[in-house]
């Protein structure tokens, strides 16, 4: 995993493999190697390029392996949709080491090797390993800042030979019990919290916000009326970020797979208001029954019962499970904006909501991203209920000038 230019397979090659998988997410990389490095080791017939990304990688194949190697597999790229997760953050979670477990031969062994620059890290990671396997890894450093760390593990506890001392023995104990997962793949991140320099940022961010849509849409306190539309947005934002995220677990951290998430929200949107434009909707409480009821169903789902179907039909679960709620959600979005009576005001409330919400997706960092499917019912839920409010004012307001007529 992270094969590169192809130093390590060529290491794997001189040392008398047989065979040899070699996954790069990074295709101009892997090129650059097959035409320059000196050994020509991706020339070899004992070895199969995989452009792809290596948690997918392991979800996928059927191989087993006498050695797994994550070699410096550290992008220090962001995912689009979610700053704060990184390409390879999902291959280090206990989930995926799991994985690689399952794909070792008995007596095979799985190394990682970086440099890393806080030994709380290299911690985690050996932590992450013992509470996969059962046992400590041995682990090898040069003992400087910004060291180099090899960490090895066997699938069985003799299968490797740990030199005395090697053994992992954390100095950081709070780090090495709390290794990433799935639901929480912030690996470089100590522990739950937001950095101070995200929140400066954010609330930088929110307050531009603020007077550019105040310029646009007017006084702020004429979108009253609209907090509906302002918690829809919110909600929407937080939708569309648990989406990225799940997609990027279900079939990598890809830019592709990104373009599709996006194209798919952008298609989800248009279909709701193109449905909307030709069908009479039901009221609205209904939609916002199915909308709940599709938010349940994401919360049910398990991303891991969903690994182990083949790719196609994970894709076609994964659409129906993740976009279900964005259509609904959109639908109930169309519906309520016809009835609005100032359109610049109502998307301005709408979009100051979807700015909060953008910020609210670090909300992540404290409490992982299940609960965000938590956060976007309870705010829909605020949606529906001012919205009621807000057509019950609308029909006796109407009903007095009635009478008043």
């Amino acid at each position: 995993m992270g094969a590169g230019t192809g130093t390590d397979v060529a290491i794997a090659l001189d040392q008398g493999a047989q065979h040899v998988d070699a996954v790069e997410i990074d295709p101009l990389l892997q090129q650059i190697g097959a035409e320059q490095h000196p050994d020509r080791p991706y020339s070899d017939p004992r070895v199969s390029v995989h452009i792809d990304d290596g948690r997918a990688f392991l979800e996928r194949t059927d191989r087993s392996y006498d050695l797994i190697l994550f070699a410096l597999p550290d992008s220090l790229t962001l995912v689009s949709g979610q700053s704060s997760l990184r390409l390879e953050s999902y291959l280090f979670t206990v989930e995926a080491m799991e994985s690689a477990r399952e794909r070792l031969r008995p007596g095979g062994a799985f190394a990682m090797y970086n440099y890393y620059r806080e030994t709380w890290l290299v911690d985690r990671l050996a932590g992450t390993l013992e509470a996969v396997y059962g046992h400590a890894p041995c682990v090898d450093t040069d003992g400087d800042v910004g060291r180099l760390a090899v960490i090895t593990v066997g699938e069985q506890p003799d299968a490797i030979d740990c030199p005395a001392g090697s053994a992992s023995q954390a100095t950081d104990e709070a780090a090495a019990q709390s290794p990433s997962t799935d639901n929480y793949p912030f690996l470089y991140l100590r522990t739950p919290s937001i950095p101070e320099l995200y929140v400066v940022t954010l609330i930088l961010i929110l307050g531009a916000s603020v007077a550019m849509i105040r310029v646009v849409s007017g006084p702020l306190h004429h979108m009253r009326g609209y907090a509906d539309l302002f918690f829809m947005g919110v909600a929407f934002l937080l939708l569309e970020t648990k989406s990225v995220v799940q997609f990027a677990l279900l079939f990598g951290t890809t830019w592709f797979v990104n373009a599709l998430v996006f194209a798919g929200v952008l298609l989800s949107v248009l279909g709701a208001v193109e449905v909307a434009r030709r069908v009479r909707l039901p009221h609205p409480a209904y939609l916002y029954a199915v909308l709940l009821a599709a938010l349940i169903v994401a919360w049910l789902v398990p991303s891991g019962a969903l690994l182990q179907l083949d790719l196609m039909p994970r894709f076609l679960v994964a659409t129906l499970v993740w976009f279900t709620p964005i259509f609904v959600a959109n639908l109930v979005f169309a519906e309520r904006f016809r009835a609005v009576e100032k359109s610049h005001v109502a998307f301005g409330a709408n979009l100051l909501g979807a700015m909060v919400g953008g910020l609210l997706e670090y909300a992540a960092l404290l409490t992982g991203y299940q609960a965000l499917i938590i956060l976007v019912a309870l705010l829909y839920g605020a949606a529906f209920t001012c919205g009621t409010l807000a057509f019950g004012i609308g029909r006796r307001s109407a009903t007095r000038a009635s009478l008043a007529t």
